[in-house]
């Protein structure tokens, strides 16, 4: 099953971002989804392949954000994809069924459609204002995610949900207590003077309802 805990890439160059990402893996993240917008083909494809191997070394899942061509060149482990970027249904044509294909969602009916179109898991969000994204869907809150995973689980749906958006160590517990996965996390991760007990306290929160 996939890690609960999802590191999502930040910087504005090329050696930010790789700095970061590693500092996530060595405090113990198993999940790097590098997200590099507004930049060059060739930048992105150079983090690109420097991520990879650090992933490899670190036995972390890589998935690259919303770019279906890069996964498939640099044999990333797969990609996710925004609501207004390649269609599901599309990349999982031209990745094939190996990959990891991720989908954001809002709304039980964006759910709806990625299932349809054979989706992996859904980032669903966002539980709160956060400045890392640029035209934010509408703010969902606890309720939000209690009202959608209530109707999963009446509709029978059987698929992991990662909660993203402003989240904070607090509100883990209650999250998980809604039916997600897991959760997707950025700028706390970065931005930590003690990454490793923070994804330690997190893991904690994560896993606390599986038995050792």
């Amino acid at each position: 099953m996939y890690s609960k805990l999802q590191y999502i890439s930040q910087g504005e160059t090329i050696e930010k971002q790789l700095y970061n990402i590693h500092q996530a893996l060595d405090s113990g993240c198993k999940w790097v989804q590098m997200r590099f917008k507004n930049q060059t083909t060739k930048d992105t494809f150079a983090l690109a392949e420097a991520v990879k191997p650090l992933c490899e070394k670190y036995t972390a899942n890589f998935i690259v954000n919303d770019d279906i061509y890069l996964a498939k060149q640099i044999d990333a482990n797969g990609v996710h994809l925004g609501l207004t970027d390649t269609k599901i249904d599309e990349a999982r044509a031209f990745l094939g069924i190996s990959k990891v294909i991720g989908g954001t969602a809002n709304t039980f009916e964006d759910i709806e459609n990625h299932m349809k179109n054979d989706c992996d898991y859904i980032g669903l969000g966002p539980f709160r204002f956060t400045t890392t994204k640029e035209k934010l869907s509408p703010i969902l809150g606890l309720s939000g995610y209690f009202n959608i995973l209530q109707k999963i689980k009446k509709n029978k749906i059987e698929i992991p949900v990662y909660a993203i958006g402003g989240i904070t160590l607090k509100d883990v517990s209650p999250l998980m207590e809604t039916g997600i996965h897991g959760i997707a996390l950025s700028g706390i991760i970065t931005e930590s003077d003690e990454r490793e007990k923070l994804i330690q306290q997190l893991n904690e929160k994560l896993y606390a309802d599986i038995i050792v």
